[in-house]
């Protein structure tokens, strides 16, 4: 047996985290390109995460790891995994889903493969992947990290940093980049709602006008 497992950290404050559920991906798109997974998707439409980042390294075929995972972290956080190996084998399903939403997680990412997309876009627990499989994971036991540095898509990912997902994809900040990207893009949110009021405001008056020669 090969695991490594370290103690989850938080070094943002929750109301740091809080503040992040009314910031679209797109919005933190405006300002920077640093930390969007590329070619991670979301399973569904209407979905929306935000959370503290929990990491796993999952060496494919063994899921084994996402246990030590799903009992090591807290509610309102984010798996974060890497998958290493074949990209056909899925490491996350229904199950574990259950599991995730029971434990109160915020979300799941996986730069891999997940199953049962029936079921799992049924229970609505947000869930990012970059494909979609049959043949999955079985529980080994012989490896796996918590915790540790990863990289999906050629981004850093840290445990403590935040995850931010939508239907438009994911952003990981570094707990820096997030308190200091914190200010501009509240600025932005409230510029864009102010601006779609008055652009929502007119086009209600075209259609008035039109409806009533």
């Amino acid at each position: 047996m090969n695991k490594q497992i370290a103690d989850r950290q938080q070094p943002l404050d929750d109301v740091v985290i809080v503040q992040y559920r009314g910031i679209a991906a797109s919005t933190i798109g405006h300002l920077t390109d640093n930390g969007y997974l590329r070619g991670i998707r979301p399973l569904f439409d209407g979905i929306r995460m935000v959370g503290n980042v929990v990491t796993v390294k999952v060496h494919l075929p063994d899921g084994s790891i996402l246990r030590d995972a799903l009992l090591n972290s807290q509610p309102g956080d984010v798996l974060v995994i890497e998958c290493v190996g074949d990209g056909h084998c899925a490491c996350w399903g229904e199950l574990r889903t259950l599991a995730g939403l029971i434990k109160g997680l915020a979300g799941v990412v996986v730069s891999g493969a997940v199953t049962d997309v029936a079921a799992l876009r049924e229970h609505r627990l947000p869930v990012f992947s970059q494909g979609i499989s049959a043949v999955t994971t079985r529980s080994l036991g012989e490896r796996g990290e918590l915790n540790g540095p990863i990289c999906i898509g050629g981004v850093a990912v840290n445990p403590g940093d935040l995850a931010v997902g939508d239907d438009d994809g994911v952003f990981i900040l570094n707990p820096q980049q997030a308190a200091e990207l914190l200010p501009g893009l509240l600025a932005k949110e409230s510029a864009d709602r102010g601006r779609r009021e008055v652009f929502l405001g007119r086009l209600a008056g075209k259609a008035h006008r039109i409806c009533n020669g």
